[in-house]
């Protein structure tokens, strides 16, 4: 997996102050996507170990509320490969930081059910995200003065809720 950027303090992409990956690799293609050149799997730089302990570090400031994912998507397939190690460790050092991710990919009609998303390790990834948004960036609904996401399609989606009640409980800001 490659990435595109990381933010070290970021406030746009979820409440407090986060860190935020951004990976490379995107099937969606969204007209007025803000982050066009993330697209391509292969744009920025290899995902590496060094890059981990880069992100570790970050992490390990008081300041710091979690760590968002977005792209590209977190959720091509190839990229759920990737990030479900990485996260694994975020959640067993930082065990009280949040982590929120990105996907254009809906959460109960492709990512909890069979399609072009869903592989071997989507459950598992889905179990250690807090808050999923979901839905691709639709340009006639773009909305400037949504909190966290950008057009009224997307939904901000409480995970932990969402797996108990089997079903998609949003996240209330």
């Amino acid at each position: 997996m490659n990435y595109g950027e990381i933010k070290k303090m970021d406030v746009a992409n979820g409440p407090g102050v986060r860190v935020s990956l951004f990976v490379s690799g995107c099937t969606h293609h969204c007209r007025g996507c803000f982050n066009q050149e993330t697209w391509d799997f292969n744009y920025g730089q290899p995902f590496t170990k060094e890059t981990q302990e880069e992100l570790f570090k970050l992490l390990d400031q008081e300041f710091i509320s979690g760590l968002t994912l977005l792209g590209g998507d977190p959720f091509e397939p190839s990229n759920q490969r990737a990030l479900l190690p990485f996260l694994k460790q975020v959640k067993q050092q930082f065990p009280h930081k949040n982590i929120w991710c990105y996907t254009g990919y809906l959460l109960d009609q492709e990512l909890w059910r069979q399609s072009r998303a869903r592989c071997e390790v989507t459950e598992e990834l889905l179990s250690l995200i807090d808050v999923l948004v979901d839905g691709e960036f639709v340009q006639a609904k773009k909305n400037i003065s949504l909190a966290f996401r950008g057009s009224e399609n997307q939904r901000l989606i409480d995970m932990a809720e969402s797996n108990r009640q089997g079903r998609v409980c949003l996240y209330q800001c």
